[in-house]
């Protein structure tokens, strides 16, 4: 299984939509995970549809349209092909965040956590757990590329890595 993992798309506030070496990915890939701050439905609608029969795991960012808030949860954990997926946007400064993630699933703690919120690409184990934020594929704040993630999980192991935008 191969998803694309987004978080802080800001559209179309940071961008019309997303750089077309993201919609490749996505277009062969089997789903998208996306850790919040789509901006606006439209958008989340747009992926929706560009994904068709393909899943889509996303959660509410901070700077989502209230539909998004009423139809995304703020927290979400699911498996698939046996690994267990945590998905949070994040909140507060930058500075700790991880920490904080990881606290919002301390009563069943997942192999991965997706989390977004500071823009900065992170890969991080803290306490047997990945921790990983994909960045923005549409903004540089806190950070000098735009890049999103790739998950790849095969029989019940993993490997996510960063993609950088040029």
């Amino acid at each position: 299984m191969r998803l694309v993992v987004l978080s802080d798309t800001h559209i179309p506030h940071r961008a019309k939509t997303l750089p077309d070496e993201v919609w490749s990915y996505i277009e062969n890939s089997d789903g998208v995970i996306h850790a919040g701050d789509f901006s606006s439905y439209d958008f989340y609608l747009e992926l929706k549809a560009h994904l068709g029969e393909k899943n889509i795991y996303a959660v509410h960012g901070n700077m989502d349209d209230e539909d998004l808030f009423k139809e995304l949860p703020e927290v979400l954990k699911f498996q698939a092909e046996g690994v267990k997926i945590g998905v949070y946007h994040g909140v507060g400064a930058p500075f700790g965040i991880e920490k904080r993630v990881l606290k919002k699933f301390s009563d069943d703690l997942p192999q991965l956590i997706i989390f977004g919120h500071s823009h900065i690409p992170t890969k991080k184990e803290i306490d047997g757990v990945l921790l990983f934020n994909p960045g923005s594929p549409t903004d540089k704040i806190f950070t000098r590329t735009n890049s999103f993630g790739l998950l790849e999980i095969k029989e019940g192991s993993f490997e996510i890595n960063h993609i950088k935008l040029s």
